[in-house]
Parts: C-alpha cells; sequence; structure tokens
C-alpha cells in the first residue's frame, strides 16, 4: 500500500481498486436488491379492469400468424418474465416469428381487493380480456398460454369457454395436487388454515408467498444465491441476467386473500380440478371438454411444480392433437435460462407456427 496526501492509506493498483468497486457492488446488492431494467419490450394498454391489465406488444416485423398468443401469468410475482430482458424475453421471440402477442398482467391488489376471487378472474376477467384482444386484433380465435398458476387458470378458462382458443400452451401448470411434494405437507389442513390466514391478513404478502416457495430449497436460494451472485461478479463476469433473475425472484406480489383461501383449499386441500368438482361461478369445470390442440409443458428439476403434477393434464382432455413436452429444466429455468433459447422457445414457436395458418 501507498500512502495517500492526506495520509491515508491507497491501493497499490487498479485491480485492487477494482475489486473495491466490486465488493461495493456486491454490498449494495445484498442490502437493497438488483437494480436493472426489465420488461423493456414496447407495449400498449388495451384494456383495464380494476388492477387486471391487457397488454398488447408492438410488432418487431409482419404479423404472419393471424391468431394472437395471450401470455397469461400467476396471481404471485409480476408477468415481466415473459420479458425479463431482450436477450432473454420470450415475448420477443414470439413477436420476432410474427405472432401477435398479448399479456394479461393481474397487477397488484390493494386491501379492497381481498375478496377477489378465482370466480371473479377466472370467469369475469379473463373472458372480457379474451373478447377486447380479439376485438383489437381483429381474429376470430387465439392460442392462450398459460404459465404456473396462470396454467392452472388458462386450463380452467378454455373449458369453460372453449370456442374461440384455437391453441392451449400450458406450462409448468398444477393440475394435479394428489401429490405436490413438500407443499402437501406445508398445505394440510392440519398445518393451515387457509381461510383463517385470509381473514387476518387480506391479502398474502408477497413476501411470505416468497418465503414459502424459497424453503423448499432454502440453502441453494439464501446461500447459494449469493454465492452465486459473489463469484459472477469477482469474476467480472456479466451480471445482466442474474440481475434481471434475481430482481424479479424477489418482485413479490400479495396473493388476493379470498383467491389463496381457494388456491389452497379447493386446489391444494381438495384437488377439485382433477375430480371434476371445481366450479366457477356455480359453472362445473370440465377439462374434458378441452379440445383444441394442446401442447402441456413440464420441467424435470421443478420443484414447484413437479411433472407429476402438470402431466395428467393430457389424460384428462379429449384433445386429438395432444403433446405432453418434459424439458431438463427448473421452474423458472425453462422459460429464462440460457438452454430457453434451444429448448422451450423453439418448441414453443414452431408448435405454434404448424397450427396457426
Amino acid at each position: 500500500m501507498t500512502t495517500t496526501p492526506n495520509g491515508g492509506d491507497a491501493p497499490e493498483n487498479l485491480a485492487e481498486l477494482f475489486k473495491l468497486d466490486k465488493l461495493e457492488e456486491g454490498m449494495r446488492i445484498s442490502m437493497f436488491g438488483a437494480e436493472i431494467e426489465t420488461g423493456t419490450t414496447p407495449k400498449d394498454v388495451v384494456w383495464t379492469r380494476n388492477k387486471t391489465t391487457l397488454y398488447r406488444y408492438n410488432p418487431i416485423g409482419p404479423i404472419a400468424h393471424r391468431p394472437p398468443v395471450l401470455l397469461v401469468y400467476a396471481l404471485i410475482n409480476k408477468p415481466y418474465v415473459f420479458d425479463l430482458r431482450p436477450e432473454s424475453s420470450f415475448a420477443r421471440h414470439l413477436l420476432e416469428h410474427g405472432f401477435d402477442v398479448f399479456l394479461l398482467d393481474w397487477g397488484e391488489p390493494g386491501w379492497e381487493d381481498r375478496q377477489t376471487s378465482f370466480d371473479v378472474l377466472v370467469g369475469e376477467h379473463l373472458p372480457k380480456a379474451e373478447e377486447r384482444m380479439l376485438r383489437a386484433s381483429r381474429s376470430d380465435d387465439y392460442t392462450l398460454f398459460g404459465y404456473c398458476m396462470g396454467g392452472t387458470m388458462a386450463a380452467m378458462h378454455a373449458a369453460l369457454r372453449p370456442e374461440r382458443v384455437r391453441n392451449l400452451v400450458t406450462l409448468t401448470a398444477p393440475i394435479d395436487f394428489s401429490d405436490a411434494g413438500t407443499f402437501s405437507v406445508w398445505t394440510d389442513r392440519e398445518h393451515l388454515d387457509a381461510e383463517m390466514v385470509a381473514a387476518g391478513l387480506g391479502n398474502v404478502p408477497g413476501e411470505l408467498i416468497d418465503l414459502g416457495n424459497k424453503m423448499l430449497r432454502p440453502v441453494t436460494n439464501y446461500v447459494g444465491a449469493q454465492l452465486t451472485m459473489w463469484e459472477r461478479l469477482m469474476g467480472g463476469q456479466d451480471m445482466t441476467g442474474w440481475l434481471a433473475m434475481s430482481k424479479w425472484v424477489n418482485d413479490g406480489v400479495a396473493f388476493p386473500g379470498r383467491a389463496f383461501a381457494q388456491w389452497i383449499g379447493s386446489f391444494y386441500q381438495e384437488n377439485r380440478l382433477v375430480k371434476g368438482e371445481m366450479t366457477i361461478n356455480d359453472e362445473p369445470v370440465d377439462l374434458s371438454r378441452i379440445a383444441m390442440p394442446l401442447l402441456n409443458i413440464a420441467g424435470e428439476r421443478d420443484h414447484i411444480v413437479p411433472p407429476g403434477m402438470a402431466r395428467p393434464l393430457n389424460d384428462l382432455v379429449s384433445s386429438v392433437d395432444r403433446e405432453f413436452f418434459l424439458l431438463p429444466a427448473g421452474h423458472v429455468g425453462l422459460l429464462v435460462g440460457t438452454g430457453a433459447r434451444k429448448g422451450l422457445w423453439p418448441k414453443v414457436s414452431g408448435w405454434l407456427e404448424a397450427r396457426s395458418g
């Protein structure tokens, strides 16, 4: 070390300065979270109802496939996972292949939304979004793409209103809750009274939902994530992808209390969807009414929705054209991981191109 004019010590070379800069950056990320621009593909608002918003992505080139694609995500986290970064944007991939792409964003519920249920979201908001999308795209039908819980909601909608759905794509969508792994233990009535939780909290905080998901693999999610960050940072590697993923994972959304109680009670605890006992606004959800082409995708390493929870959909629908596609990836990695561009993305766009005249 050398001495500065004011008497302090200074690093002897730029390498030490570089390390100090990296140390400062790592501490900032650890304390305040990742800061990076996400969801940058331009899009316009088409329709809103309460907190729900329907967006339409601006086309990149000519629209080659008339049936639009509606992307539906879960009620937790935010849907910009479909458009994480320009280089890891599934939405952009579809646009580049000539699809007209729409996104349904459930928004962030306030206290006034604590009684919002699946009856409202699936029974009212989804059909209205469908109607406005078809009007905007001047199309008679469309492809419905649901991810995670959004896939469950998409399957229910396709069963209730199959007339306009040309294709159904479900990605890591839980359908059969008879064996949900650790979640089956945590959500057992002996351990969890969802009605009481909803009554006490109103909306279930996103941080609480995130804690439950991360505790499935606590060492990986807490220790492993930090180790990966420091290794990449101190090794001088590109941090863009890691920062975007970290931001999204920690960008939770509160779960409307009424919908949370339904999700735990009707799905995890009673498995009503598979049993044919699920209703939306008193209308039975009969998955056998799904007769359109189905692409059902799951990840081999998915610990949130194991393949056994997703696969049964293929046995419950009436579709002649149906496929179960298993990828060697986890719950999020199969959509935005390093292998997504060679695995999931071309599979989906190719499958759709063949069914979107």
